[in-house]
């Protein structure tokens, strides 16, 4: 087999990702579920020739030489795939993530009504955050596909690599990959307010410098997207407050105040009937009693003000997964699952409160009452160990 039969398989089978690991058979990624291709297992130097297949010299130097790349290839114009190719103690890996060249809009996502809200606005900036895997640049990819088909607008986005590419149509757009166009996000960044930009995507906001450019260029009259790797949007607040120093934090707490207009944290739920995956949201929008509290750093009480937002478009995890729940389209295990993720990753709440949150055990005053009788409509019950299938069974 070569790299194109299976990126054609990964593509036929709707994949989100191909991971070819040495001494393993091929693996996809089907709807948040690992599946093994039923192939013989590939060798490192299997691997090495399918991905010095699809690499130019340069990126073949820089593999050689670092160990590790990422880029990006495209397939026809039926898809593009991010790919990460890296080394293990077993010899040569890679995994390729699937980009669909046709950029879905944000009534297909089913995207809340807030998320074109924001696609509107004129200044400012928006993260749009979540665990790797979750959506987040697709969901970045219709809203600058939004912007480009109704507004008029230049619009600069800056990744590593890129990944959805968008031909200019009412807008005009300029992608600047980094390692190819750019040697980093910052001096993209830096560079890009003398380029006259209404819009400017960051791939991904890592670093002191490039989350300072970011916030200085919502705050001089642009509007800024970007991304981080948090789960929630109070944690968001404070991973981008921690990157900096302790005396520059009370001047970072009011830029954001004064820039903040939302953060999305998203993360993807398994359809009930097994047809892909569907958006849970926790969305916090930049009122002005949510900038009073960042500027005076109380973090803390965000959760509660999201809580009681929901008129102008907030909206918390647990609501969004009820929702989801009492329309039909999750279960009572995968909205167990996703509310348990995040009482983990929060380290507030436990197993205990999440049950109460879909029925049964302590009742927190914060409930709302449509959590409560969606909760005791449920009834859930605890997955089953050893539920899941084997992830055997796709035959190449």
């Amino acid at each position: 087999m070569d790299i194109l039969q299976l990126l054609r398989f990964t593509i036929q089978n709707n994949a989100s990702d191909l991971h070819l690991s040495p001494t393993n058979p091929p693996v996809i990624r089907v709807n948040g579920e690992m599946k093994r291709i039923k192939a013989d297992p590939l060798q490192s130097d299997d691997i090495r020739t399918m991905l010095y297949s699809v690499m130019n010299e340069d990126q073949r130097a820089d593999f050689e030489r670092e160990l590790e790349l990422d880029f990006a290839i495209a397939y026809g114009e039926k898809a593009r795939f991010r790919v990460n190719a890296f080394t293990t103690r077993n010899g040569t890996a890679a995994v390729f993530r699937s980009i669909p060249s046709l950029i879905p809009t944000m009534e297909e996502l089913e995207l809340p009504p807030i998320i074109r809200r924001f696609a509107e606005l004129e200044k400012g900036l928006v993260l749009v955050t979540g665990p790797t895997g979750s959506g987040k640049s697709t969901t970045l990819a219709s809203i600058i596909n939004y912007i480009n088909e109704n507004h008029a607008s230049h619009i600069i986005t800056v990744e590593d690599p890129v990944e959805f590419f968008h031909a200019s149509k009412k807008s005009v757009v300029n992608h600047r990959e980094i390692g190819t166009d750019t040697k980093s996000f910052s001096k993209a960044l830096r560079s890009s307010l003398r380029e006259d930009p209404d819009v400017i995507l960051v791939g991904e906001m890592r670093d002191y410098e490039t989350i300072s450019l970011a916030l200085t260029a919502a705050e001089t009259g642009h509007l800024v997207f970007g991304t981080l790797h948090s789960n929630t949007a109070a944690k968001t607040i404070d991973r981008i407050i921690d990157v900096f120093p302790s005396g520059d934090k009370e001047m970072v707490r009011a830029m954001l105040a004064s820039s903040l207009q939302g953060v999305v944290a998203q993360s993807l739920l398994k359809r009930a009937d097994g047809s892909g995956r569907v958006g849970a949201f926790e969305i916090l929008v930049g009122t002005n009693a949510v900038r009073n509290l960042i500027r005076e750093n109380q973090i803390a009480q965000l959760y509660s003000m999201i809580q009681t937002g929901s008129r102008y478009g907030m909206t918390t995890l647990e609501d969004s997964v009820n929702a989801l729940l009492e329309q039909g389209v999750i279960d009572k295990d995968e909205a167990r699952r996703a509310l348990l993720k995040t009482t983990e990753d929060e380290g507030a709440r436990d197993e205990d409160s999440v049950a109460a949150s879909l029925g049964g055990g302590k009742m927190s005053e914060t409930l709302t009452r449509k959590q409560a009788a969606v909760g005791r409509a449920l009834g859930a019950q605890p997955r089953k160990s050893g539920e899941d299938d084997s992830g055997e069974g796709y035959t190449f």
